[in-house]
């Protein structure tokens, strides 16, 4: 256990802390649920085989966002039907909901926000389970529970919606108010996974250097077609030989942080060992997804034997004025 698990893990003492560490409070007793882990293993055995056998497939690719969208098309969906609901509430509160004249037999202004929020959280559930078929451990169990807690959202704003037209107004608007109430803590959940645990953001966003030619490994030791990790001013660089041809991007794959360099590689295109994304390393731009992100990629050369690698040029001197 490291010193900062040591930390984590500790007890607050003091009021203040307590309070700014409920949340973390939270989420450990949530990740280690029993019930929760026995439910992760049965739904990912129906969903993994699944995906795996579909995720070349252009449209799981779309679903993800992939490499046209740049980020996960789900966090985007999802403003949708928390949007549409909100409003449905809204206009209970404001005792809007109610059909207009002569709009007997059909939806009130609420409930046609209500029902399309429903439309909506068919697609926002679709793209969300694809995001959570490449997703690992205690990310996982998390991201099963923010979808159970969406589900039942869904589920209760569809009572609240069969409620509402069959004419039993207070009995759909207070299953209106639960449904928001659970869709927040299922958002909140959401916030945690992205902002709290970094899932689905880019791993290699802010990797720079080294900021001058520094040496990795001799060049004797990368053969024809090999590769190789290397770690350069703290750097994880993945290396790669095509015939007269040196490669050089950022061995943390973009997507979920594993290691490139122990993917397989095939004309020039390397695949990630975790999810399977695939990148061309020449350019480092994304072949397959479900990674959202391209690949750094770093000058590469051999000098005195030794292979070296950039990355940020180093600044110029600025140019001497003359009076």
């Amino acid at each position: 256990m490291t010193g900062t698990d040591q930390q984590t893990d500790a007890t607050p003492s003091g009021g203040a802390s307590r309070l700014a560490t409920w949340h973390q409070d939270v989420f450990r007793a949530v990740e280690r649920w029993p019930w929760l882990a026995k439910v992760t293993e049965d739904v990912s055995a129906v969903v993994d085989p699944i995906y795996d056998r579909h995720r070349g497939n252009i449209a799981v690719e779309l679903m993800h966002g992939g490499r046209w969208a740049g980020h996960s098309l789900h966090a985007a969906l999802s403003d949708l039907p928390i949007g549409f609901w909100a409003g449905s509430v809204v206009l209970d509160a404001l005792g809007k909901d109610v059909p207009g004249r002569g709009a007997r037999g059909r939806l009130d202004p609420a409930g046609t926000l209500s029902a399309a929020g429903l439309a909506a959280a068919a697609g926002t559930i679709a793209t969300g389970v694809t995001d959570w078929s490449v997703s690992d451990g205690e990310d996982r169990r998390v991201g099963l529970f923010h979808g159970m807690l969406n589900v039942a959202g869904t589920a209760l704003q569809a009572a609240s919606l069969a409620a509402r037209v069959s004419g039993h107004r207070r009995p759909a608007q207070a299953l209106g108010v639960a449904s928001m109430a659970v869709t927040a803590a299922a958002g909140y959940v959401g916030g945690h996974l992205v902002q709290g645990r970094a899932v689905m953001v880019n791993r290699v966003a802010t990797t720079t250097g080294p900021n001058r030619w520094a040496r990795t490994i001799e060049d004797s030791e990368l053969a024809d077609g090999a590769s190789a990790g290397v770690v350069v001013d703290g750097r994880q660089v993945m290396l790669h030989r095509d015939g007269d041809e040196l490669y050089a991007i950022d061995d943390l794959c973009s997507h979920a942080g594993a290691l490139l360099s122990r993917g397989p590689v095939s004309d020039c295109v390397v695949a990630c060992p975790l999810h399977e994304s695939q990148f061309d390393l020449r350019d480092g731009h994304i072949v397959r997804g479900p990674a959202h992100h391209p690949q750094p990629v770093l000058p590469a050369r051999v000098r005195n034997g030794w292979i070296e690698v950039r990355g940020s040029m180093p600044k110029g001197r600025r140019e001497r004025t003359t009076t």
